[in-house]
């Protein structure tokens, strides 16, 4: 079985289909993990999670989203992680790429919902874009013991300080990319216990599909892949990206 651990399935590019879509990802035998992004998205997850067993939820702001956080945001995102499909707080981190929270806000949001996620005893999904040693610094001083760095692309030697701190490592259709050079280095090195596989769709549509919108029936062409790059049996990567889902999210 396939997991996709990290889905916009809430996206408005689904508006229009959203239900046929999800027709096929069940058709295919694909679970997902729908990530929030901020309050509306993380109820919008919770109430796919309800509607269909093989769907799950993380509840959790972006960094994009840090500037408008309601001042009770984590009393609501505490109540909503009482919900029994929760399985993380995510996505949360720092993005200084786009930059569209301060840094200082972002910051102090992602600290704030670590520490919630130790409260609660949850994994966190993190987003971090041209912010990776902040990334690690801010996590390592939260005490946070278990998470996916998700659409990784730092380096390998940086991946390995967060395996210490008990993380995964989520990959996507970028390592179907020509010129993806670092991502398919690094998920060429990881340890395989330690690798997820994602879609972060509707975006990073996986070669030969690039430039159309992505969903989770793309998992199996990603996975493809990463066993290219690892020199390994297609089914034998299978079992190994489930047993590696189910310890992150599901014990």
């Amino acid at each position: 079985m396939f997991f996709d651990v990290h889905a916009h399935l809430d996206d408005e590019a689904f508006d229009e289909d959203r239900k046929e879509v999800i027709k096929d990802i069940q058709n295919a035998g694909i679970c997902v993990i729908n990530a929030g992004s901020d309050i509306a998205s993380s109820e919008f997850s919770l109430d796919l999670a309800d509607r269909y067993d093989f769907i799950y939820a993380c509840i959790g702001i972006h960094p994009h989203e840090a500037k408008d956080v309601p001042v009770d945001y984590l009393d609501i995102l505490r109540d909503l992680s009482k919900h029994k499909k929760v399985v993380a707080i995510g996505e949360i981190g720092l993005d200084y790429y786009y930059d569209l929270s301060d840094k200082e806000d972002q910051k102090k949001v992602f600290m704030e919902q670590l520490g919630l996620a130790k409260e609660l005893d949850l994994p966190v999904v993190i987003h971090d874009r041209e912010a990776h040693q902040d990334t690690l610094d801010i996590v390592k001083a939260s005490g946070v013991k278990k998470g996916l760095m998700h659409c990784y692309s730092g380096s390998y030697e940086m991946a390995l300080e967060f395996i210490k701190l008990g993380f995964y490592f989520s990959f996507g259709g970028i390592i179907t990319f020509k010129n993806a050079k670092k991502p398919k280095e690094v998920v060429a090195k990881l340890p395989l216990e330690s690798i997820l596989c994602e879609t972060d769709c509707p975006y990073l549509t996986p070669e030969p599909y690039r430039g159309r919108r992505n969903d989770p029936t793309k998992i199996p062409i990603i996975a493809q892949k990463i066993a290219e790059l690892r020199d390994m049996d297609f089914h034998g990567l299978e079992m190994a990206l489930e047993q590696n889902t189910r310890n992150l999210f599901f014990k």
